[in-house]
């Protein structure tokens, strides 16, 4: 690449997951802020563009605005680490790490990063199993596809004659689905920028979790920047956010959703390794909070991707695997 001139961007977007129309607006969004700061730029929908046109002749690092899956599960992670084109974010293991909710909370434990309670529900099971193996968790809880992001087919259980259409609600997205102790209390998110966490945001609105319309809905959430915290609380809510997102490798930016229960206890939900990227997203929003324009934000994320991808002697070292300790039916960090 010539030195004297910015590196071609590729911003992927679009894709084929349930987030598609979510993806279209951040890719977007990204574009706009790249050529903004100068960097030439091209928009590519991987709906319809064959992996074998993403190559070095094409961009000279890509940025990853795809969200869901084939996005965050290390589905184009690996086919450009295959092209060996670097790339914004984690790295193909922290990726799929992330993705998968069970696995993600493994390795939280083995980190020490309180998670709530959960149980894993196959789809191949009968409903008696599924209903029975959430027994343990008790009510109210949350059932949730294992491998799906931007709370799709999340719902909250109250009663017992619930729970048959929340599990196949969760599964219509997955093979998997996860059942989760409820966490009463205030929904917390810290962006990670680097190595460094960002202030935090807590999420204001109706109803007891935030769902996939409340979240893409304009108006129906609040984002609270730097919220009011008892003493040393903020930065133990920091201090975990970062624990979590090295407890799977990410690199780069990611979002870390948290609930903080009603006797202040942090609890890890996910970590977001594509968070989304419009000028309204809580990431940016988290970013601008602590003087990082969008446009600079933007060209941070392609510099950590062009410096990750020449460390070790090659382009993109994906994290590497977390260890994944044997995994009780019922456990909390």
């Amino acid at each position: 690449m010539d030195e004297s001139r910015k590196p071609r961007v590729g911003v992927l977007y679009g894709g084929i997951s349930a987030e598609r129309e979510v993806s279209l607006r951040s890719g977007a969004a990204v574009a706009a802020a790249l050529r903004e700061a100068g960097y030439p730029v091209e928009l590519i929908d991987l709906l319809d563009t064959p992996f074998n046109l993403l190559t070095q002749e094409r961009m000279d690092v890509a940025f990853i605005a795809l969200h869901g899956t084939f996005g965050e599960d290390g589905g184009i992670q690996s086919v450009l680490e295959v092209l060996g084109v670097p790339y914004t974010g984690s790295g193909v293991t922290a990726s799929r790490l992330a993705m998968d909710k069970v696995a993600s909370k493994r390795c939280f434990h083995k980190a020490r990063v309180p998670t709530p309670a959960f149980v894993e529900i196959e789809g191949f099971w009968s409903q008696e199993r599924k209903v029975a193996s959430i027994a343990p968790l008790g009510l109210p809880c949350v059932l949730k596809p294992a491998s799906q992001g931007s709370s799709v087919g999340v719902s909250i259980v109250e009663s017992g004659d619930q729970l048959p259409g929340a599990i196949a609600q969760a599964l219509e997205f997955d093979e998997r689905a996860i059942a989760e102790e409820f966490i009463a209390g205030r929904e917390l998110t810290v962006g990670i920028f680097g190595d460094r966490a960002l202030p935090i945001i807590e999420l204001v609105f109706d109803g007891r979790i935030f769902t996939y319309n409340v979240k893409y809905t304009k108006g129906a959430a609040r984002h609270v920047i730097n919220p009011t915290l008892s003493d040393g609380l903020a930065e133990r809510v920091q201090s975990i956010a970062l624990a979590a997102h090295r407890s799977l490798g990410c690199r780069g930016c990611s979002r870390v959703d948290m609930r903080l229960s009603p006797r202040g206890e942090p609890f890890v939900l996910e970590v977001n390794t594509i968070p989304g990227m419009t000028e309204t997203s809580l990431l940016p929003d988290a970013a601008a909070a602590a003087g990082i324009s969008f446009a600079n934000l933007c060209s941070a994320a392609i510099q950590m991707a062009l410096k990750d991808g020449h460390k070790n002697g090659h382009r993109n070292g994906a994290a590497q695997p977390a260890p994944q300790p044997a995994e009780p039916a019922l456990a909390r960090a």
